[in-house]
């Protein structure tokens, strides 16, 4: 599971084993006790959530739409293998 982002203690990265084709473009975040799943398409939303609080889930998507095209970036350079 390639790491792509640290941000403080939140690691954003995918699994490589989601299928072929992945189901659209996403990336995981884990870090604080908690793991989320985001889409990396406008508007950015929240896919599943194990563990994060409302406002912990306003800073993942913020960090998401800060960083998204270095995040969209490698998702499909690593897809694209």
């Amino acid at each position: 599971m390639p790491v792509v982002l640290r941000s403080g203690s939140y690691r954003f990265f995918f699994y490589s084993n989601e299928g072929i084709p992945p189901k659209g473009p996403h990336i995981h975040v884990r870090g604080c006790g908690g793991e989320a799943k985001i889409s990396l398409e406008a508007p950015f939303a929240v896919l599943r959530n194990a563990g994060y609080s409302a406002k912990e889930l306003e800073v993942l998507l913020r960090l998401v739409r800060q960083h998204c095209v270095i995040l969209r970036e490698a998702y499909y350079d690593y897809f694209a293998q």
